[in-house]
């Protein structure tokens, strides 16, 4: 390998990026002195200092590049700007936070280097997380896993390491909505799995609220699946046949008691359920139909609005 790229997505992590560049660059002077690096930080629309940082770092390591969007676009948006910007044989991409070590680097180059197309991490508990974030990750990764025929590992990290066919297919896949975790495994490629326990964040907290993590898992369900549009069909077609039935029985009922069915609760309460359920499948319906309203527009995944990458 002539030289390898390290991408790292940054939002308003102005307080960590000295300490994750000190720690990397310790590990690639003290067990990777012979390779050659380019580590691509991508800024994605911080609101706080982190750019300057970056800059001051590229200063002093011309090592260091940088993209800065024009705008947040999201970390996915940014995995995909530090792919296509890199020029290494070899593309890394882990987070700013040290939640993926950089200490695991020479031991995935090393399975690379055995011949495995991409080296990739997850972890092997969630010690330190939240237990409600906890159960309610397994959970994703239990029903997109039963939903899709892409199948996600439980506990997958984005930090991984690809040779660069993986890469090329990758960026191959422009679209707009986009799911890494899926696209990683849907390309295919031979890939080795490393275990590691959860690390704690030494500084800051996440940027990923609840609600930002329930959406994403959504939008890696609707990514990968139409499961669940059948799903939809299906129980709409359970609930007619069971109202002919009823429709049969009420029919029955009148022809030998002579009347109809006394109540208007339960018939309240059977349009109400049934209006519940068109809703929701109108619902689903409706997130499928807005991916493909964003696709047709044909945005561009990202803005770039400065950077010292130059081709």
């Amino acid at each position: 390998m002539k030289l390898i790229s390290i991408a790292v997505p940054c939002f308003n992590e102005e307080e960590i990026i000295s300490a994750f560049y000190n720690i990397l660059s310790k590990v690639i002077k003290n067990e990777m002195k012979d390779l050659k690096f380019e580590i691509i930080f991508i800024d994605d629309g911080s609101s706080d200092n982190t750019l300057n940082v970056i800059k001051e770092l590229s200063k002093k390591d011309n090592r260091v590049k940088y993209i800065s969007f024009s705008r947040n676009f999201g970390k996915e948006a940014a995995i995909y700007a530090g792919l296509k910007n890199s020029s290494g044989d070899c593309v890394i991409t882990m987070d700013v936070d040290l939640q993926d070590p950089p200490s695991l680097i020479p031991t995935m180059i090393s399975y690379i280097n055995e011949g495995y197309d991409c080296v990739a991490t997850k972890r092997s508990s969630r010690k330190g997380e939240p237990i409600l974030r906890s159960f309610f990750s397994n959970a994703f990764y239990n029903i997109i896993n039963k939903l899709s025929e892409t199948k996600i590992v439980n506990g997958a990290r984005d930090y991984r390491v690809m040779k660069r066919p993986m890469i090329d297919s990758i960026l191959e896949m422009e679209e707009y909505n986009r799911f890494s975790k899926g696209i990683f495994t849907w390309v295919g490629f031979e890939t080795k799995w490393i275990e590691y326990n959860n690390i704690e964040r030494p500084i800051g907290k996440s940027k990923w609220s609840f609600f930002k993590l329930l959406k994403y898992s959504f939008e890696g369900i609707t990514s990968f699946s139409t499961t669940l549009l059948h799903f939809a069909t299906v129980f709409g077609l359970i609930i007619a046949i069971i109202s002919l039935i009823l429709i049969v029985l009420v029919m029955l009922r009148t022809l030998i008691f002579g009347d109809s069915v006394a109540g208007w609760t339960s018939t309240i309460s059977a349009i109400l359920f049934i209006g519940g359920v068109q809703l929701f499948c109108i619902g689903l319906l409706g997130q499928y139909i807005s991916k493909i309203y964003l696709e047709t527009k044909n945005r561009p995944i990202y803005i770039t609005k400065e950077t010292n990458i130059f081709f």
